[in-house]
């Protein structure tokens, strides 16, 4: 999770939610100027570099990812909310609030 404060994406683009599963990450993410595929490749090869520094063997990362451009009539707000509901939807938590790793800027004072 620090590495999505601190690492290439935190310098890049700006976090607006994020949810770390077991299996899976879900990002929200707006990139200014920078390359989406660009930023999430650096971004994967610098966790994988943190990972491997720690013991852990790989590979960590599919190839590729999924990416959904928001359009305007879609509400980033709910799209974070639904992210963040993730793990309460497949049974890891009860409450959202009780989930780790996940996250979203709006969230702040509601847990």
């Amino acid at each position: 999770m620090e590495a999505l404060k601190s690492g290439v994406i935190a310098h890049e683009a700006q976090v607006y939610a994020y949810c770390l599963m077991p299996d899976h990450l879900h990002l929200l993410l707006a990139t200014g100027s920078g390359n989406l595929v660009e930023i999430i490749g650096r971004w994967k090869k610098f966790t994988g570099h943190l990972l491997r520094k720690n013991g852990m063997q790989g590979p960590f990362w599919q190839r590729g990812f999924y990416d959904h451009g928001l359009r305007k009539d879609e509400e980033v707000i709910k799209i974070a909310e639904y992210m963040v509901m993730n793990p309460v939807r497949v049974g890891l938590v009860e409450r959202w609030e009780d989930y780790p790793f996940s996250w979203h800027r709006w969230m702040e004072g509601r847990r």
